[in-house]
């Protein structure tokens, strides 16, 4: 495999320990590309082939990947849907859907996500990289596009190998193996044909990182150098329901709708109000998000009133989209009031109240 398409970094200490124990959790996380439900992405060729080449070895997958979502979100998610599920080997797949976040936000979301992934030293960590319209440029040129090139800075700091999947599918098309059409009809999502190239090439850095399972160590030191942005989102956390002050028809339902929900705090009353305070320097609302949505106005700590005006695209059904908003991320560190009432929007492609809130996350 190429050493521009795979970097290896250091072993995948933890995965090979494992492995020769008899057993490894496989864990993956990033958006559309990488999300398990429609059953051809890439990760299903990588745990076939885990399964495989290691007969012996009880493989476990936990497939994190949630379509429309950006590291942000995942900041919050590491912990429950990775951390406490016994991930041993963790891919991350963010740089197509972080594509559009400003740099210095997406610099802060992924430094903190992969902090939080390596701050236990339980698991090996790989980045992957896929492709999107807006790379096409730079990598025809030879160029290494910026949301690609930001995520190779963190990974040369952490030591964390990684793999250039795109690059990988774009050459199998210069060489004729691969056409267009077969891997990205739309330009971003693959079909079997194109998840499988992407899959190959994580294959290929797998044969190479896990060639000696025999000598691996089960330890790895929970070290981490210092951060290259100290306000990054390692400590990002979630706020108890319990702490929620509200008035009007509010409920707490155990969420059934979609699998990554555990419980909601939900109405579809207009004018309903939610207060809580939180000590940090930021703060981010998640929802179970679509075109039955009710939009929200909401202070901080008295200031000026803000309303929400999220775009529904075509695709967004009238739920199901675990959807986060991030209110403010540069508020002094302190403690802080929060204020907010449900509003219908106003808006043609708002076809609903619904508001069903899955976590509030403080920064």
């Amino acid at each position: 495999m190429s050493t521009d398409i795979v970097k290896i970094r250091k072993p995948l200490s933890a995965a090979a320990a494992k492995l020769r124990q008899g057993e490894l959790t496989v864990g993956f996380i990033g958006g559309s590309i990488t999300d398990g439900r429609p059953g051809h992405n890439w990760p299903e060729p990588v745990t076939r082939w885990l399964v495989e080449s290691f007969p012996s070895a009880r493989i476990a997958v936990e497939n994190a990947g949630i379509g429309a979502t950006g590291s942000d979100l995942a900041a919050f998610r590491a912990q429950r849907d990775l951390i406490d599920t016994g991930c041993d080997l963790v891919f991350v797949e963010f740089a197509v859907n972080d594509n559009e976040v400003p740099t210095e936000r997406r610099a802060r979301t992924r430094e903190g996500l992969l902090r939080r992934l390596l701050a236990d030293g339980r698991r090996d960590v790989v980045l992957v990289y896929t492709y999107c319209q807006d790379m096409y440029e730079d990598m025809m040129n030879g160029r290494v596009p910026p949301s690609i090139a930001e995520f190779e800075e963190l990974a040369g700091h952490y030591g964390l190998s990684s793999v250039w999947m795109g690059k990988h599918a774009l050459e199998e098309v210069k060489r004729g193996r691969l056409r267009w059409e077969e891997w990205l009809p739309d330009g971003l999502h693959p079909t079997q044909r194109g998840s499988l190239s992407y899959g190959e090439s994580v294959i290929g850095f797998l044969r190479e990182a896990l060639m000696d399972t025999a000598s691996a160590s089960a330890e790895l030191a929970p070290v981490l150098p210092k951060p290259l942005r100290e306000d990054n989102w390692q400590d990002a956390r979630l706020l108890p329901f319990e702490q929620i002050r509200t008035e009007g028809p509010w409920m707490v339902k155990r969420w059934v709708n979609l699998h990554w929900i555990d419980r909601a705090l939900t109405t579809f009353a207009v004018g309903a109000k939610l207060s809580f305070a939180f000590e940090g320097r930021g703060l981010a609302l998640a929802f179970d998000f679509g075109k039955r949505s009710a939009e929200f106005r909401y202070r901080i700590d008295g200031g000026e009133w803000a309303v929400s005006s999220r775009e529904r695209p075509d695709w967004c059904g009238d739920g199901g989209w675990l959807k986060l908003e991030v209110l403010a991320d540069d508020l002094p560190q302190g403690r802080h009031e929060v204020e907010l009432e449900v509003v219908h929007g106003n808006r043609l492609d708002c076809a609903g109240t619904n508001f069903d809130l899955a976590f509030v996350g403080v920064i």
